[in-house]
C-alpha cells in the first residue's frame, strides 16, 4: 500500500515527518532512481526507496525508555514556543521516539517513552484505567482537606475521582500527600487540589501501574525491556505503593 513519503520516514524511524519534507525537497530523497517530490507516495514493499542512496530500512525494532522529566520541560520533541522540550534528552540515543501521555511542564517524574504505536494506544485506551501515583506537596493543609479529596469532585469537564488518598506527612501548612488517578484529565490533580482549597507546590509522578521511577533523577533516562514496559498494566502492590512515599523528596 502506497503511503506519503514522509509517513515512511519517520515510521522507519529516520527522523520526523516534518525533517522528512526538508529531505525530500532537498531531494536526498529517491523512488525507482528518480528524485522524489513533496506528497509523492511509495508502496515499499514495491517501490526502491532511497534516502541519500542509501535504501529505506526495515522497520526499527520496538523500543521503550523510562525517563523522569524535570520541571520546566514541556512535553514536546520540538516545541513551536522555543521552551525546554525533550529533544535535549533524547537526541543522543539515535532514535525517533514520542511521549506516551504528557505531564505539564510544571509537573516532573515518570514519563515513557517509546517509538512502539501500538503500546502507546494500549496505555491511553480507557478499557486499561492504567492507574498513575503522584506525589504531591500541597497548602494550606487543614482538617478535612483529606476528605474532601477522596470524594467524587465535579469539574468542568467531567465528575473525577481520586483511586486513593494518602497523606505522608506535615511539615507547617504544608502536607504531602501520594495520590493515585486513572482517568487522566487536563491537569486533574492540581485542579482537584484546587477544588479542595489548596494550592499544589510540587507534583511528581513517581508510578504508572507497577512500573516506577525507581532511583532515576531529573533529566535521567533507562531503557526498559518489553517485559518492564509491560507492567504498566499491573496493579503495583500494597508494599510497593507504601515504598512510593519514601524517594524523591
Amino acid at each position: 500500500m502506497s503511503e506519503k513519503l514522509q509517513k515512511l520516514l519517520a515510521a522507519r524511524g529516520l527522523t520526523s515527518r516534518r525533517d522528512a519534507e526538508t529531505w525530500i525537497l532537498a531531494g536526498r530523497v529517491t523512488v525507482n532512481g528518480a528524485v522524489a517530490g513533496l506528497g509523492d507516495r511509495a508502496d515499499p514493499l514495491t517501490d526502491r526507496i532511497e534516502v541519500d542512496g542509501k535504501p529505506l530500512p526495515s522497520r526499527e525494532e520496538e523500543r521503550y525508555f523510562l525517563f523522569y522529566k524535570p520541571r520546566g520541560v514541556v512535553t514536546s520533541l520540538r516545541d513551536e514556543k522555543g521552551r525546554p522540550d525533550l529533544r535535549r534528552f533524547t537526541r543522543d540515543l539515535g532514535l525517533r521516539l514520542f511521549p506516551v501521555g504528557r505531564l505539564d511542564m510544571e509537573s516532573e517524574g515518570l514519563l515513557l517513552l517509546t517509538n512502539d504505536g501500538a503500546y502507546a494506544n494500549r496505555c491511553a485506551h480507557p478499557s486499561r484505567a492504567v492507574i498513575k501515583a503522584y506525589r504531591v506537596w500541597v497548602k494550606p493543609w487543614s482538617e478535612g482537606a483529606l476528605d474532601r479529596l477522596r470524594q467524587v469532585i465535579p469539574l468542568d469537564d467531567g465528575e473525577v475521582q481520586a483511586d486513593y488518598v494518602r497523606l505522608l506527612g506535615t511539615t507547617g501548612d504544608t502536607a504531602e500527600l501520594l495520590i493515585g488517578i486513572h482517568q487522566g484529565k487536563n491537569r486533574q490533580i492540581r485542579r482537584m487540589c484546587g477544588f479542595s482549597a489548596l494550592k499544589v507546590t510540587r507534583l511528581c509522578r513517581v508510578a504508572e501501574g507497577a512500573l516506577t521511577i525507581g532511583n532515576l533523577g531529573p533529566g535521567e533516562i533507562k531503557e526498559l525491556t518489553k517485559g518492564e514496559a509491560e507492567q504498566v498494566f499491573l496493579e503495583l502492590d500494597p508494599e510497593s505503593l507504601y515504598r512510593l512515599g519514601g524517594n524523591h523528596g
